[in-house]
């Protein structure tokens, strides 16, 4: 850990949080500690927020513009890139299970969420900031490509009669250190426009907006 830290070129204080932010829940269940889901809620955020001030510093040209590159720059796919770049995957820590398959793409992401929620309670906000202008940042780059379903499909619905589409989580399956989540999206809270599954419910609502589309060419009105 000191030598990840090292690396990162982190004056930190509390060793024990960065330890807990590279603890998967599977490994913390078999031996009894503490997992990083508690520090991956706050890391989410805390990136969110960066991430904003990053872009409104950018001066694009509106809302919806900034909305949808941080949308590309803070989901989970974007997470995992940045990760990438500083090897973070060597450092995760996994139960037995998990650890002959392991780390994937989401548990990757997590921890990299969860890093940024140890540096801004060990170090505070500015801390936190200089890191994300030297890991985040110079890797913007990698996320532009990265689609947005989500926002793809509300601006389509949008250009047709002002409807509504909502998410819901349909089921969730599997134990609580590897769950599957399925989410459907639906128009007016009714019809089903489509269904997918991922490891988060972040990914799975991604998923059935992409499902959707996949489907689209339908004529919204036919919906009514």
């Amino acid at each position: 850990m000191k030598a990840f830290l090292k690396m990162l070129n982190l004056p930190y204080k509390d060793e024990s949080l960065y330890e807990t932010a590279l603890t998967h829940s599977s490994y913390a269940y078999e031996n009894q500690i503490e997992s990083n889901e508690k520090l991956e809620f706050l890391g989410d955020s805390v990136i969110g927020v960066l991430m904003s001030d990053y872009l409104y510093k950018e001066d694009l040209e509106d809302e919806g513009q900034m909305t949808k590159k941080r949308a590309q720059a803070v989901c989970k796919e974007a997470h995992y890139k940045y990760a990438t770049k500083i090897k973070l995957k060597n450092y995760i820590k996994l139960g037995k299970g998990e650890l002959a398959k392991g780390a994937n793409d989401a548990m990757i992401a997590d921890a990299f969420e969860a890093l940024f929620g140890a540096v801004y309670l060990d170090l505070g906000y500015q801390a936190t900031k200089e890191l994300f202008n030297r890991i985040i940042v110079p890797n913007l780059n990698l996320v532009w490509d990265i689609k947005d379903y989500k926002s793809a499909l509300q601006e389509y619905i949008q250009s047709g009669d002002k409807r509504s589409i909502t998410y819901q989580i349909t089921k969730e399956t599997g134990p609580s250190h590897d769950k599957e989540f399925e989410a459907a999206v639906r128009l007016d809270k009714e019809i089903i426009l489509g269904v997918g599954k991922g490891k988060t419910k972040k990914e799975a609502e991604q998923n059935a907006a992409h499902d959707a589309l996949k489907k689209g060419n339908y004529d919204l009105k036919t919906l009514i």
